[in-house]
């Protein structure tokens, strides 16, 4: 099966590093036009760079700002007023034990991990629909479903990433939009490395031995007993935004290592 998608424009919410470069990298690849998206210029434009290294003729522009604000999510849609494929993986974590979730905690992980994606897609779906055809997908967790107890905010915005992905699902019957939630487990990406490269600092241990016994202790139920890689997760991405996907809809894809053990 090849994939292309020459004629398709693909919106990367939070693709300067860790999984969603590895989707905004993936979908160039695949001849999309993509639009790396990241807090500062700087960052944006090493992550442009980055994929250009390895995608040659890769077709992209970049647009820096906070897109977990409704002013920066604004900006960015004024600026980009329409696109095929959008995948709203921008998002935030934080272990923190529960009786030290403040509100302002609570409302933070929400706005930025939940409501990004609302606003993203509640503009970008209606021009999908008008076409005939579009790709959303809503970056949840296997946390969604296995809320962990030392942070239990970030599960909760990942629960509700599933319940917004289904319910617009519903919203597009018959279409030709897809919406999907893509749900990882734990992955080796910019944020966790540099999570557990401070923990291995701290105990003056490898970082790979924070890592198994994080799996060990955390993720014992992972069938993979490791950290996935970025790749491994944007390889689903980049399938269910293609042509060929076009009967998945409505659901939630895991790309967990099988550390969920239900079979619903």
């Amino acid at each position: 099966m090849q994939i292309k998608l020459e004629n398709r424009s693909a919106l990367v919410t939070g693709s300067t590093a860790g999984i969603g470069l590895a989707i905004a990298t993936g979908l160039a690849a695949t001849g999309a036009k993509v639009v790396v998206t990241g807090r500062t210029q700087a960052r944006v434009d090493d992550a442009m760079e980055n994929i250009a290294r390895q995608v040659h003729g890769a077709k992209l522009s970049g647009h820096a700002g906070d897109l977990g604000t409704r002013r920066g999510a604004e900006l960015l849609m004024e600026r980009v007023p329409e696109t095929d494929i959008l995948i709203n993986n921008l998002g935030i974590f934080e272990p923190k034990p529960f009786f030290e979730i403040s509100d302002e905690d609570w409302q933070r992980f929400f706005d930025v991990n939940v409501m990004s994606g609302v606003r993203f897609s509640r503009y970008y779906a209606q021009g999908m629909a008008k076409r005939g055809w579009g790709r959303i997908q809503f970056i949840s967790s296997e946390s969604g479903l296995a809320i962990p107890a030392e942070m239990v905010h970030y599960g909760m915005t990942k629960t509700a990433q599933l319940a917004v992905s289904r319910g617009l699902a519903e919203s597009l019957v018959g279409s030709g939009v897809t919406v999907n939630a893509v749900l990882p487990g734990p992955t080796r990406s910019e944020g966790v490395g540099e999570f557990f490269a401070r923990i291995a600092k701290d105990k003056n241990v490898a970082q790979e031995k924070v890592e198994r016994e994080f799996i060990s202790t955390h993720r014992p139920t992972s069938l993979i007993q490791r950290l996935a890689t970025t790749e491994e997760v944007a390889n689903l991405c980049v399938y269910l935004a293609s042509e060929q996907a076009s009967a998945t809809t409505g659901a939630s894809m895991r790309v967990d290592g099988g550390v969920v053990r239900s079979i619903a």
